[in-house]
């Protein structure tokens, strides 16, 4: 026999294959090589431009069933860098809306799985979002607008360009009212979100930074204008002031009670505050968080007062005796990062979602007013290392597709 299975030459076949095989480890080694420095490459891009975060946490969405005690990640595998804000559908808790830096995602199973929402027609950093009362209309306002949802999918509303970005998007208690805080101002719907109108009575020199409704009334609305907490009796028109707050104390944020409609919180400098008469007096609970000058951003409590759940700037806290002593909550949540505002089940009061943003939510903020390119934030530095290894993840998809041409010619070539 002259060959192997009677084809060719018998021993010039052996040489070839170890040249082949030489030359295979050699493309390994190359492909290894550059997997490696492009890693090491990525290592130093991403340290570069996130430097005061700590490497091993991501943003996202963690739940907890019992008011704070225990947290879960309720967004696995999403890695989500910016997460602003979050909607609990109320007529079916396992529908969520979270409110992104690059749009909107929902999950219909409590967050086992998400998809994009509005894609290509919702755009930018999503600081508002809200479903009506009765779960049937969802609204969220972006970078590029504000936006309705209903059985015939999301569109444009109707809104003036002052409206946007948003601070906060709620459902009033009469059907088809919405009232939207744009960056400083009020801005109603009685159409269902389809049109917003600036809300006449705000002076223009005030600003308005945070924003609620509270339960069981068309038209009460509790706010911070000017640092100070505010109340309105009539839809935003006429707004008085609680007498807590202002120039040498701002209040951070505002929010009404789950489980008492008469009961408002607000905090400043880390100090916490209640009202059970809408603002009328208001005494502190416990004492200031351990952290000097956190920023409060959601507060959830029990129907008693005495178990306390507060997301701020530097994290989340819990407390078990009415804020005399405050614990920051670590467990299965990022460090380190900012929290942004709680959202409470509707169906369920011990049911809570945290969001959090490795991204400062001022930066973000800021990206979305001045409508900046989040190129412009990286360095010099870390942008030739960007360039560098995508041109190195060219160079290795290149020598793959190479290398399986080559393994493709020889398997098929006639022996």
């Amino acid at each position: 026999m002259n060959g192997v299975l009677g084809v060719g030459p018998a021993f010039p076949a052996r040489p070839l294959l170890i040249e082949a095989g030489k030359k295979q480890i050699g493309l390994r080694r190359l492909a290894l090589w550059v997997r490696q420095l492009a890693f090491a490459l990525a290592c130093m891009l991403l340290s570069g431009s996130a430097s005061s975060h700590d490497a091993s946490s991501y943003g996202g969405v963690f739940r907890s069933r019992d008011l704070g005690a225990a947290w879960l990640n309720a967004d696995v595998g999403l890695f989500l860098n910016a997460a602003l804000v979050i909607a609990v559908d109320p007529r079916d808790s396992l529908h969520l809306l979270v409110g992104t830096d690059l749009g909107i995602l929902s999950s219909r199973n409590g967050g086992r799985s998400w998809v994009p929402e509005g894609p290509g027609v919702i755009i930018g950093a999503v600081f508002a979002l809200a479903f009506s009362p009765d779960g049937e209309l969802a609204m969220c306002a972006a970078t590029s607008g504000v936006f309705l949802r209903d059985q015939n999918g999301w569109r444009r509303a109707e809104a003036p360009s002052s409206a946007i970005p948003a601070r906060a998007l709620v459902a009033g208690a009469a059907k088809d009212r919405f009232y939207l805080l744009g960056r400083s101002r009020l801005f109603a719907s009685q159409d269902g979100g389809r049109s917003f109108a600036v809300v006449p009575g705000l002076s223009q020199t005030s600003e308005m930074t945070a924003l609620v409704a509270i339960p069981g009334s068309a038209e009460l609305l509790a706010a911070v204008i000017d640092s100070r907490a505010m109340i309105s009796d009539d839809g935003g028109r006429n707004w008085r002031n609680t007498g807590f707050g202002g120039a040498d104390a701002p209040v951070d944020m505002i929010a009404a009670d789950a489980t008492r409609p008469q009961r408002i919180w607000a905090a400043a400098g880390g100090r916490i505050v209640v009202s059970d008469n809408l603002g009328a007096d208001w005494h502190s609970v416990g004492r200031s968080l351990t952290q000097a000058g956190a920023r409060v951003r959601g507060i959830a409590a029990s129907a008693d007062a005495t178990t306390l759940v507060v997301s701020s700037d530097r994290g989340v806290y819990r407390s078990e005796d009415g804020g005399q002593t405050w614990a920051p909550k670590e467990d299965n949540l990022p460090i380190h990062i900012e929290a942004g505002p709680l959202a409470r089940d509707p169906n369920d009061a011990g049911v809570i979602y945290a969001v959090f943003s490795l991204m400062p939510y001022a930066e973000v903020w800021r990206t979305a007013v001045e409508g900046g390119n989040l190129l412009a934030r990286i360095d010099p530095i870390s942008l030739a290392g960007g360039l560098s290894f995508c041109g190195l993840m060219l160079i290795g998809g290149v020598l793959a597709a190479w290398h399986l041409s080559r393994r493709r010619a020889t398997t098929h070539s006639p022996r």
